[in-house]
């Protein structure tokens, strides 16, 4: 098992190696193009995280006026 593994490792190596690297300078269009998709990443990463946030608050206060409800029924029965 181990030498499949290997030998499947040495594969993907040499091949990796054969291949042609891609230019290491790209044009100011797709850098361009590479910061408004990274930009829009961040963005909606953002505006997901503060998504869950407003419903972790949503759900904390309302596990809080539940609370209090609770309180206040025991403290008058």
């Amino acid at each position: 098992m181990k030498r499949i593994s290997v030998l499947m490792l040495l594969l993907g190596l040499s091949l990796g190696a054969a291949l042609p690297a891609q230019a290491q300078r790209i044009s100011p269009q797709e850098n361009a193009r590479q910061s408004r998709k990274a930009a829009k990443k961040q963005q909606k990463m953002l505006n997901k995280a503060n998504k869950k946030q407003a419903k972790a608050m949503k759900k904390a206060a309302k596990a809080q006026r539940k609370a209090v409800k609770r309180a206040n029924r025991r403290h008058r029965g």
